[in-house]
């Protein structure tokens, strides 16, 4: 009798929680991230199977590096503070065809000049990042910058046209836009491999942001969420999205600017380093994608929306949840490290892609995966913050932990090699993590 009490409780909660639209949101935005991640790791798969540990996917890997900055930190921080200034221009019913055209020219603006600026410092930027290379690794990587350039135009406009569907809860089509550069990667190394060469996976990934962009703007359009006006600069929810923006780049610069130390250390190192480390992290990154980009698209608007009409219950609602979001990842990373090898070989080890090479990445990927539950639990954190205008934080924690991983790298890169990059990233995302809890804690006991 009491055991059947206890069932029909948890069935009567989880039917209560299974309820509430915030959740419906998230297995939504899982169950289309989960496809495309893994329609990603077949690309991966092709991929690894047809270059390797090779002196061409480095130099991939390297022209991607700074167009993959300027989106993650320029652009994507542009998109997350827009979000709740947007959501407060909404409940103030204030001139929405105004915001979106302001907002629309920035990230054009943007766009433009940071790839003028990127195309522009080429031979600096390897020069001090990548000293004494090969002639034909300095050549690769111009060969096929210039056509990473375009994606930077498109991935701005992607931004500011994903940000608009999510605000308006179209959680699914905004998701479903990253298809499309794993496909034409896929159609490129299966079908042009032998008339792109060097420049396809370059291509694949141009033409990727272009129809992505080309397709958010099209179910904007037919969703009737564009609505144009006249630019207004002095629009105060326009001034404050601007007034958090320089500690939002600022922190999403420092913290992109840990990728570029650990790539310039494991330059050093053998060749295939590089495509080691981000092989190593493909399957970490795929397991915290799942909840990372569905946290990012549903929790920032749900979050602001939350705090606007009671600051005290969002807060209670976030540490609640993310002390259970913490246990059930803890369980999950557990499973991952162990089954590591088996999934390794499994899914690359094949081709130029040996068993000694599946070791290495194998190791890495454990390494990467122990900070899931920290990282996870740090992003839902970071959108508590930006939801609620608090940015300022994070560009200081940032700073630090850039400090911290630069000193990390060197001695631990001498000690265990490439295995030591990875350790660093690992205790890096750890310490900011905890930071971050510290000072949210520290919000909320003045509430």
């Amino acid at each position: 009798m009491k055991f059947g009490f206890i069932i029909s409780t948890i069935k009567l909660k989880l039917k209560e929680l299974i309820r509430k639209k915030v959740l419906q949101n998230l297995i939504l935005v899982s169950g289309v991230t989960l496809f495309i991640s893994v329609l990603g790791f077949f690309k991966e798969t092709v991929v690894a199977a047809n270059f390797g540990l090779s002196l061409q996917l480095d130099t991939f890997y390297v022209a991607l590096l700074i167009p993959g900055v300027i989106n993650s930190v320029f652009l994507n921080s542009f998109k997350t503070v827009l979000i709740p200034n947007y959501i407060n221009e909404l409940e103030k019913k204030g001139n929405i065809g105004s915001f979106q055209t302001t907002s629309l020219f920035v990230t054009v603006f943007v766009s433009l000049f940071f790839a003028v600026i990127t195309y522009l410092s080429t031979n600096t930027f390897l020069e001090v990042l990548y000293p004494n290379k090969s002639i034909e690794f300095y050549l690769l990587v111009k060969e096929q910058l210039p056509i990473l350039l375009f994606a930077i135009f498109f991935w701005g406009l992607a931004s500011t046209l994903g940000a608009l569907l999510n605000v308006n809860e179209e959680y699914k089509f905004s998701s479903f836009s990253g298809i499309f550069t794993p496909i034409f990667i896929l159609v490129g190394v299966l079908l042009f491999k032998e008339h792109l060469k060097e420049s396809l996976l370059a291509w694949g990934t141009t033409l990727g942001a272009f129809a992505s962009c080309l397709y958010l703007l099209i179910v904007s359009k037919y969703k009737k969420l564009i609505v144009l006006g006249k630019p207004d600069y002095k629009n105060s929810n326009i001034i404050i999205a601007f007034q958090q923006l320089p500690a939002k780049i600022t922190s999403g610069l420092l913290t992109a600017l840990n990728s570029v130390v650990d790539q310039f250390f494991a330059a050093q190192l053998v060749i295939g380093s590089i495509a080691a480390l981000n092989y190593g992290l493909k399957i970490p990154a795929f397991l915290s994608s799942l909840l990372l980009i569905a946290m990012g698209n549903v929790l920032l608007p749900y979050f602001t929306k939350l705090a606007l009409s009671n600051r005290k219950l969002a807060f209670e609602n976030l540490f609640k949840n993310i002390k259970w979001v913490f246990i059930g990842l803890v369980i999950i990373t557990v499973f991952g490290i162990l089954l590591s090898d088996f999934i390794v070989a499994l899914l690359f080890e094949r081709k130029e892609f040996t068993a000694e090479d599946s070791q290495v990445v194998s190791t890495i990927q454990k390494i990467f995966l122990a900070y899931i539950p920290f990282k996870i639990v740090g992003m839902i954190m970071i959108n508590f913050a930006t939801s609620i205008n608090k940015n300022s934080i994070m560009a200081y924690i940032s700073l630090v932990a850039l400090i911290l991983n630069l000193i990390l790298d060197y001695f631990l890169m001498n000690i265990y090699g490439i295995f030591g990059i990875a350790l660093c990233t690992t205790i890096i995302t750890v310490l900011k993590s905890m930071i971050m809890y510290w000072y949210l804690n520290r919000l909320k006991a003045r509430e």
